[in-house]
């Protein structure tokens, strides 16, 4: 990782946060923590780092304690060979949030990151407080019916990667070195305003997934889909304050939470694609602590 887009050097520009490391169910956890209050914890999507969350996180530590939690397989975390099945990775986040002695938190994410919250307040329930889900529902059987192929004259957008990373081996010979294809497609086509990623963003998280280790890794969030559908089949309705944030997700979280959720909200940030912590940050960071500080 080239030195300008390391955690030490990223962190000076956000004050009063600073990073940590934990040793946790097998693996090691990297996240950053600043602010006073409650805890709040969130986790980062792909392709993306903690620094998802860099345009909010000072906003939202005014009155919470965030820790932006880089999953098993991101960023600085460990990339282990598995355990990559957001039942597994929520225990990751449970064990640390019992190691730093916090009895209830609250806790989002966004893209895989949301799946590993949701998963985290299906199986450790006493532990959550309220849950934010931005943009992406937890893993269901409808994902089998998401078309792969380009429809004639449709707008829709299909999502290749999701296939394409299910494949073993083959991306990270491929794309070792090259991952800036992905990453530089991926937001021109899944953000509304292109700009509101910097080629500097772009190059933080190119350096966290431009190794052969990275690219298997994040992979392996996209090869456990099988067994999180599986394991979402025995989760029963949650019954903590839930809310759905979306962009281009919105009509999926629409579709998708009513069925998992008996208290629930659900707020649509206009004029916005699928990184709305990148392009409507301010709105975003408004509905996270208007619906935490609400009682």
């Amino acid at each position: 990782m080239e030195i300008q887009y390391s955690d030490e050097e990223l962190i000076k520009v956000l004050p009063n946060f600073t990073n940590h490391y934990a040793d946790v169910n097998g693996t090691t956890i990297h996240y950053v923590t600043g602010g006073q209050g409650e805890p709040l914890i969130l986790i980062p999507g792909y392709p993306e780092t903690w620094w998802a969350y860099h345009k909010i996180m000072t906003i939202v530590a005014k009155t919470y304690r965030v820790m932006v939690i880089e999953m098993r397989g991101m960023g600085s975390s460990g990339k282990p060979i598995d355990g990559y099945e957001k039942k597994n990775m929520a225990k990751d986040i449970f064990e640390l949030v019992q190691k730093l002695g916090f009895r209830k938190v609250y806790i989002g994410g966004h893209d895989i990151g949301a799946h590993v919250a949701f998963s985290f307040a299906a199986n450790y329930s006493e532990a959550v407080q309220k849950l934010i889900i931005l943009d992406t529902p937890h893993p269901d059987a409808g994902m089998y019916q998401l078309p792969m192929l380009p429809v004639l004259g449709a707008t829709y957008l299909y999502p290749w990667w999701l296939s394409f990373n299910q494949v073993k081996e083959l991306p990270e010979q491929l794309l070792e070195g090259r991952m800036n294809f992905v990453i530089e497609w991926l937001f021109k086509n899944l953000l509304n305003d292109p700009n509101s990623v910097s080629d500097f963003d772009k190059a933080v998280y190119l350096s966290a997934y431009n190794s052969q280790d990275a690219i298997r890794s994040s992979n392996a969030w996209y090869q456990a889909f099988p067994q999180d559908i599986e394991d979402s089949k025995s989760y029963g309705k949650l019954t903590m304050p839930v809310i759905g944030i979306g962009g281009s997700g919105y009509e999926m979280l629409k579709n998708s939470l009513p069925n998992t959720a008996s208290d629930l909200q659900l707020k649509e940030i206009k004029e916005s694609g699928h990184f709305i912590l990148a392009e409507k940050p301010i709105e975003t960071a408004n509905l996270i602590i208007e619906f935490l500080d609400r009682h």
